[in-house]
């Protein structure tokens, strides 16, 4: 009988043992934090840059969502006679066609910035612009580079 008063006892003062605090400065305040309490400081939010997109001819290529229809489109090419094709499609039809020009021909890389209006027909399909540099020779595309667009 003694031990176990004596070991309930102890139990009982072990588990009543005053936690090791520190005390700290927290938005001027003077607070008592258990020394188990971990601070941690809050860290700036990541800012998440725009993907890019690049091959042989073109490169940090961006597509940014203005609106719910509208693009705008900004990178660097290295296209002959500074001048480059896009089209739009949705996997099944071409939606939109165009060309642009840089502000330098190759071998320079010359920057472009434009923007694009464009719809889906279908509600599921997904549409996909495609930058690609002519063929001097038959026309035919080169060094395409699809981006998907939603």
């Amino acid at each position: 009988m003694k031990w176990t008063i004596l070991l309930s006892i102890i139990l009982l003062f072990a588990c009543n043992k005053k936690e090791n605090q520190r005390t700290t400065i927290v938005n001027d305040t003077l607070v008592t934090i258990p020394e188990a309490t971990k601070i941690v400081k809050a860290e700036k939010p990541e800012i998440l840059l725009p993907k890019q997109y690049s091959n042989t001819r073109f490169k940090e290529v961006t597509v940014e969502r203005i609106d719910e229809n509208k693009f705008r489109v900004r990178g660097k090419g290295q296209i002959f006679e500074a001048n480059f094709n896009w089209i739009i499609e949705d996997g099944h039809d071409e939606l939109k066609t165009g060309f642009q020009t840089t502000d330098a021909g190759a071998p320079d890389w010359g920057n472009f910035d434009f923007t694009i209006t464009v719809e889906k027909k279908r509600e599921n399909s997904k549409l996909t612009l495609v930058l690609f540099e002519s063929s001097a020779k038959d026309g035919s595309r080169q060094h395409e580079l699809p981006i998907v667009l939603f």
